[in-house]
């Protein structure tokens, strides 16, 4: 069975400063694979070992791809070899542009049986790269994913809705989005660290993958932190119905 992981690299949150506009820098952010897409990962490695396969690793954006660090990152958790597509413009890519962009270079890779996404990026969490690839793809697709069995030559997977769990047989091949309660992503030692240096690194530009113009993507306008408030810290203890209407009062006050 042959599994593309599907993942994004995103700056480090606790790096990013709130400028006093209230707009972001990200000069400082040190860049790592999104928390959601380690799950990807894992899954993707998962499903490999159960079925017999192989795993490839697939991610889009602008230079950033290009740091060794991140490249050992993914392929020391288990990818055989990794694909990367690599074009300015989608350093900035919106949710549609992404997956067209996969979807044409999955179709590149070829021969792929299944694509696991994570539930969401870490940046923008927009939940629609997942479902847009599946649908572009042609592919059996569905989300909030949290366990998959591989049954021959379909898998066996598991969602988990707000009051039950379905149970579905989803036909190959398919592209299924994991959410963060599939697995614990594997931490890579030393040796699966040092292995990750030999592994084959494939590097596309837009038209190697056929996409000679790009649709436009969603401009980000502007990016700005909420407006910082004051905490009033009133502290009202008791629970007579003289400090209840109280609280209520303090509340109505700030509506």
């Amino acid at each position: 069975m042959n599994v593309v992981t599907c993942y994004k690299i995103v700056p480090e949150e606790q790096d990013i400063i709130v400028q006093k506009d209230r707009s972001l820098s990200f000069e400082r952010a040190e860049w790592k694979i999104g928390q959601y897409d380690l799950n990807a990962i894992e899954a993707g490695m998962q499903v490999a070992e159960a079925a017999g396969g192989k795993v490839s690793a697939l991610s889009i954006g602008d230079k950033n791809l290009e740091n060794s660090k991140l490249k050992k990152a993914v392929l020391s958790r288990g990818p055989e070899d990794l694909y990367l597509v690599m074009d300015e413009q989608l350093g900035k890519a919106d949710c549609s542009l992404t997956a067209l962009t996969l979807k044409a270079a999955i179709e590149k890779i070829g021969n792929v049986d299944v694509v696991i996404c994570g539930e969401g990026s870490s940046d923008l969490y927009a939940q629609q790269v997942g479902a847009q690839l599946g649908q572009l793809l042609g592919a059996a697709t569905l989300n909030a994913v949290s366990k998959i069995t591989p049954d021959g030559d379909k898998l066996i997977v598991e969602r988990t809705l707000e009051n039950d769990i379905e149970i579905l047989q989803v036909p190959l091949p398919a592209c299924i989005s994991v959410t963060t309660d599939i697995n614990l992503p594997r931490i890579a030692g030393m040796k699966e660290i040092m292995a990750a240096g030999k592994k084959p690194v494939t590097q596309w530009g837009m038209p190697e993958i056929g996409l000679q113009e790009l649709p436009k993507s969603t401009e980000i306008i502007s990016t700005l932190a909420p407006e910082q408030v004051e905490r009033k810290q009133i502290i009202l203890e008791g629970d007579s119905e003289e400090i209840v209407n109280q609280l209520f009062e303090n509340i109505l006050k700030e509506l």
